[in-house]
């Protein structure tokens, strides 16, 4: 796994004006894990093809913004990649709402591009971080003041809910819930970090917002395309013995 660094390790495309993405500094090595400013420089007429892979995090461990390195299998990294995780279920539903042609569409993608600043914040634990990391890193009040009025704006257009429904209504409907189930199990994974001190307790308010957003949001898609939710019925007792 690379290292992580300002830029954007999560993968987000298409978000600018997000000033706090990670990047991973690739470090390629040749031959006998010599490094690129070791090695003859190719020609100008030789494109140089850069590596995806750098082998780094062979041994299971990786390193986070602040250089520090972990097991792949700890808390923040098991935090950033369920973050990444939850983008991805984004971006797939995405692909159903955008071709009923919806105009949260463009809300969606702003939530990504505010995914890759909590991927950020929790790439920087705050037990390693100098000031300077914490400063780039800092995770606002404003994404979750945004979710709460896109809530309160769909709320005002739905039915009142009066019993538990599943997860139903269409195809963009169900992609989001989906997506705040995902939603649920990030903030599962950030809540200890926030606990421990290690990130702000702000990354943990916008993913329960979020989940939030996304579950009216499912509601809403699917009023709009005409489709009936699923209502919870609780089976007889005598049918479950």
């Amino acid at each position: 796994m690379a290292v992580w660094s300002l830029g954007g390790r999560l993968g987000l495309r298409g978000c600018l004006g997000s000033g706090r993405l990670l990047r991973p500094r690739f470090q390629s090595r040749g031959p006998q894990g010599v490094e690129d400013g070791d090695r003859l420089e190719p020609s100008p007429k030789t494109p140089k093809i850069p590596r995806i892979y750098t082998k780094t995090g062979d041994k299971g461990f990786s390193s986070t913004f602040t250089g520090e390195r972990r097991p792949k299998d700890d808390q923040v990294f098991e935090a950033l990649g369920t973050t990444d995780e939850l983008s991805s279920a984004i971006g797939f539903a995405m692909e159903f709402i955008t071709e009923k042609g919806h105009p949260f569409a463009e809300e969606l993608q702003k939530i990504q591009c505010t995914l890759q600043d909590v991927g950020s914040a929790l790439a920087t634990p705050r037990s390693s971080a100098r000031e300077a990391h914490l400063k780039h890193a800092a995770f606002g009040e404003g994404p979750i003041l945004e979710l709460e009025r896109w809530i309160d704006e769909y709320s005002r257009q739905l039915p009142p809910l009066t019993a538990f429904i599943l997860p139903s209504g269409g195809k963009s409907s169900s992609a989001l819930h989906l997506c705040r189930a995902v939603c649920r199990r990030a903030e599962r994974r950030v809540v200890p970090l926030v606990q421990m001190g290690e990130t702000d307790a702000n990354v943990a308010k916008f993913l329960n917002r979020l989940s939030d957003y996304l579950f009216t949001l499912a509601r809403y898609a699917a009023m709009k395309e005409g489709n009936q939710e699923k209502i919870y019925k609780r089976s007889d007792p005598l049918d479950r013995a």
